[in-house]
């Protein structure tokens, strides 16, 4: 599936990419993650799922079912932003 472009995702789904790029959300390990921000779980998940269904973020590595690791802008997502390197 193609990646959405930015006039096709939520403010609030925006905002969550945006979130990511800056380092700060954590997802867990499962085909469904969770998103943390600073800690703090995502009032969104729903959005979070979407992003990860669609392959905008993932985890950066691999780590045991359910555990937290930050996320990470993919190709797709840092396209999305118009951020260059970011994925890297």
């Amino acid at each position: 599936m193609a990646p959405r472009t930015d006039s096709e995702l939520s403010s609030r789904a925006l905002a969550l990419l945006r979130v990511v790029a800056a380092g700060r959300a954590e997802i867990t390990c499962s085909s469904e993650p969770d998103m943390f921000i600073d800690g703090v779980p995502c009032c969104d998940q729903y959005a979070a799922h979407a992003l990860a269904r669609r392959g905008l973020i993932v985890q950066t590595g691999p780590a045991e079912l359910g555990k937290r690791v930050r996320a990470r802008l993919t190709p797709a997502g840092a396209a999305v932003l118009g951020v260059v390197g970011e994925a890297a």
